[in-house]
């Protein structure tokens, strides 16, 4: 079954190379540049999966991912924190809002395929 997973990150290329990855396993994505543009996106439509980088303008993932958590039909939606961050503090503050998963960038396709595959279920 087909689900649909939103891809927020400020770097396209980074968007376009996870939005490929999903296309081979079949799911369809959404995209958005900045968390502030992604949180429009929780209007009632279904999201499966949220992906998101931490470091961004207007809005970063940790404040998204609050945002997302207040709305009751994505409070237990699974969230990947993907970025390059390695502070423990960061990883702290991911784990304090209730993010699924935390992947490091770069990332190994195959590996990151997966964790999303185990996310869905």
């Amino acid at each position: 079954m087909k689900k649909t997973i939103l891809i927020v990150d400020d770097f396209e290329n980074t968007r376009k190379v996870i939005e490929f990855s999903l296309k081979n396993i079949e799911h369809q994505s959404l995209m958005a540049g900045n968390g502030k543009e992604a949180l429009a996106l929780f209007d009632g439509r279904d999201i499966d999966l949220l992906i998101t980088d931490l470091n961004m303008p207007f809005m970063d993932g940790i404040e998204l991912v609050k945002n997302v958590r207040q709305i009751p039909k994505y409070m237990f939606m699974p969230i990947i924190m993907l970025t390059t961050e390695r502070s423990p503090e960061k990883q702290q503050m991911a784990n304090d809002v209730k993010v699924t998963t935390w992947v490091q960038k770069p990332f190994d396709a195959l590996r990151f395929v997966k964790i999303i595959e185990k996310c869905l279920k």
